[in-house]
């Protein structure tokens, strides 16, 4: 039935319509694991008869059903955890193997290796799990519930570490558990050479990849008993389908993430879960996946509002603190192909990773590109972006975010989690957030400290660079500040690569603010260039940890007197360019790239002429889609909202407008040409010969007359 679920009647239901499909469907799983009990063959001793309890270990193979009823020894309905049903064999010293299907535990006194005909496929109405008991000498090294999957004629597609000649199968599984070089995850043993090969990766390491193959006479065995990752677990959604037998079911559970947190801590390698879709607050866990069920034919029952919840990978992180950057070192449960970069720079702070288990990434605390950020005294955190596509980002990503935290004092330290430490100085780690790099801002102020966007040439203003946050933990340089001509381009250099005022007289140095440490100014008096009134200003900023110290620049005073003075510029080496001039026949500022530690700010401002011709009333009478056109066109010398505030009282309203002078000249010509014109046509009409002057008067008598007589003669009428 695609409705119902493999369970002990008395486990749960879907819902009370369904219990009686649900107990057919048990009855009918228990009978096929029961059907053993009909025929087969006498039970058989183990020469594991005396294996010690410290070295019995099992196997579990899917998909496979062993009858012998003549060797059963139990059968327990209503078992919910595949554990348990191990653990009931484990304390039984006569038990060899079990058949499981969830809802119900059967023991046998013999084993598939005893007889081997007697393990067959059983994968309909469910899937059942065959679990055989092992005795090794290294078991003790696995405390999982069971030490190995094996699936039958299969191999993985991977890298070779180790080969081996045993002579049986547990051999090799002892050959991989005892490995020490690397950490041992799948062994394949061929039955009729005896070759055992080790492997570092298998089924999980490999998921959403091609590798796992027939072959015939192979035994593919996966460990269970590996250290995974399990610190930060991902899970994705798939939908309409759940498992048909689960090895753990759990009721009463109070919401989806409980029933995640108990994946996450089952004591085998949970793979997937679901959850409140085959009863109220019902939990299932399973060690399989999609990548794990290949070789069994339909494992899932399609229900359209089900949801299989499946592990993508678990992550551990740890971070190696230094005096001048940290690492994190990041471990997960399945190849990764992608890149792991600081936040907000996936070019300038990444590592490109390929094909790894195991990969880090160290960020300097200097470098302004990591972004790192420094808390308090002694705490720098930052995060961390693991993108497994190379070039976008999806549900798959991770954000991490890292903390180093110092006692400079006396070098000790809070950690209240579990890491790998190395390095002089340890740290307390990361709780996830997100992290904002630090915000420069650079503003035009009056004399009375307010913002403005224009001036008048001479007033007198301050450049003001701050960071917006009050706490953050930097501090910043300037340097490089230039003015650019809105028209032209022109540049003028104002505070220089070393963070000193070329010209004292222009622009002063930069200081820090009384009131704050993460604000400075220069004091400058309103100036423009000849050819635009909008001068747009452009500095670099260099942030500093834990503070800046200033540079010390010689200027000269108003006096003519050279003297020293601070200015909160970085040092740089000056670079000379020859050549090079700009439209005024000055020497024109070598542009350079900036350093990947720096950003630039830019902002602009309107100067207008205190005296001199300036532009016209008109001018500021112009249509509104006029202004539009012409903020369009200085878009990329000012801001929108520099506005045309300029009062009246600044223009001189004696000027003449030379536009309108043309304009009304040209009219006044075109009208007289007009009146010029006319007058020669009626001069014309009234000149011409004395004949056909008097024609016309005798033809207007003559008319006037017979207009009289025909009036008379109709009012005689």
């Amino acid at each position: 039935s695609e409705t119902t679920v493999n369970h002990s009647p008395r486990s749960y239901s879907t819902s009370t319509e369904n219990q009686p499909r649900m107990r057919w469907t048990f009855l009918l799983s228990a009978g096929a694991l029961l059907a053993s009990g009909v025929s087969g063959q006498l039970p058989i001793s183990f020469a594991e008869d005396s294996c010690p309890p410290e070295r019995v270990s099992f196997e579990l193979i899917t998909g496979y059903v062993y009858t012998a009823p003549a060797d059963m020894l139990d059968s327990q309905p209503g078992t919910l955890m595949l554990t348990d049903c191990i653990d009931t064999c484990r304390a039984n010293s006569s038990c060899k193997s079990i058949n499981y299907e969830t809802g119900l535990c059967v023991l046998f006194s013999s084993s598939a290796d005893q007889n081997v005909g007697q393990l067959t496929p059983s994968q309909f109405p469910v899937f059942t799990l065959y679990v055989q008991k092992n005795c090794l000498p290294s078991a003790e090294l696995c405390d999982a519930a069971w030490s190995f999957e094996r699936v039958m004629d299969h191999e993985l597609d991977t890298e070779i570490r180790k080969r081996g000649q045993v002579e049986s199968r547990q051999g090799c599984m002892e050959l991989c558990l005892s490995e020490t070089d690397f950490e041992c995850r799948s062994a394949m043993y061929t039955e009729g050479t005896g070759e055992c090969r080790l492997a570092a990766m298998d089924r999980h390491s490999l998921a959403g990849r091609p590798g796992f193959q027939a072959a015939q006479g192979v035994h593919y065995l996966e460990v269970n008993c590996v250290s995974d990752p399990s610190r930060l677990c991902l899970y994705s959604r798939e939908r309409g389908k759940i498992l048909k037998t689960v090895d753990a079911v759990y009721q009463a559970i109070a919401s989806e993430q409980d029933c995640q947190d108990l994946c996450n801590n089952a004591p085998f390698r949970c793979h997937s879960y679901d959850f409140n879709d085959t009863g109220d607050n019902v939990c299932r866990l399973s060690h399989h996946s999609a990548g794990t069920l290949t070789q069994i034919e339909e494992p899932y029952l399609y229900i359209e509002e089900a949801t299989t919840f499946q592990l993508s990978a678990c992550y551990n992180v740890s971070i190696d603190c230094h005096s001048g950057d940290m690492t994190a070192n990041i471990r997960t449960t399945s190849l990764f192909d992608g890149k792991v970069y600081a936040k907000g720079s996936p070019v300038t702070c990444m590592e490109d990773i390929q094909d790894a288990m195991e990969f880090s990434i160290t960020m300097q605390y200097t470098d302004i590109e990591c972004g790192v950020k420094r808390e308090g005294l002694g705490g720098y955190i930052n995060e961390v972006i693991i993108q497994h596509h190379d070039s976008i980002v999806t549900s798959a990503d991770l954000g991490l975010q890292l903390s180093c935290e110092y006692d400079l004092t006396n070098k000790s330290v809070s950690n209240d989690v579990d890491l790998t430490i190395t390095g002089e100085i340890s740290p307390s780690l990361f709780e996830e957030s997100v992290v904002d790099s630090p915000n420069v801002v650079m503003r035009v102020a009056d004399e009375n400290g307010q913002d403005t966007k224009t001036a008048v040439v001479g007033d007198p203003l301050s450049m003001v660079f701050e960071i917006l946050d009050p706490e953050s933990p930097y501090e910043i340089f300037i340097r490089d500040l230039i003015a650019v001509d809105g028209a032209t381009d022109t540049e003028l250099l104002l505070i220089d690569e070393r963070g000193c005022p070329t010209d004292a007289a222009i622009m002063g140095e930069v200081r820090k603010s009384p009131e704050s440490n993460k604000t400075l100014s220069s004091k400058f008096d309103a100036f423009r260039f000849p050819t635009s009134d909008v001068v747009q200003f452009r500095a670099m900023i260099t942030p500093c940890l834990p503070a800046c110290e200033p540079v010390v620049c010689d200027v000269l005073d108003y006096t003519g007197q050279t003297k020293a003075i601070n200015s909160y510029g970085r040092k740089k080496r000056s670079v000379v360019s020859e050549g090079a001039i700009d439209i005024f026949g000055n020497p024109r500022r070598v542009k350079r790239a900036n350093n990947p530690e720096e950003m630039l700010v830019v902002q602009s401002l309107r100067i207008v002429d205190r005296y001199g011709k300036r532009d016209k009333l008109e001018e500021l009478k112009k249509t509104k889609n006029n202004r539009k056109t012409e903020e369009n066109i200085n878009a990329g010398y000012f801001d929108e909202d520099i506005k045309d505030d300029i009062t009246e009282s600044l223009l001189d309203t004696e000027c003449l407008d030379k536009t309108s002078m043309i304009t009304g000249a040209v009219v006044f010509l075109l009208a007289q040409l007009i009146i010029v014109v006319m007058f020669a046509l009626i001069w014309r009409r009234n000149h011409k010969d004395g004949s056909k002057g008097l024609n016309v008067l005798e033809s207007r008598a003559d008319s006037l007359s017979y207009m009289y007589d025909a009036g008379y003669a109709r009012r005689l009428q």
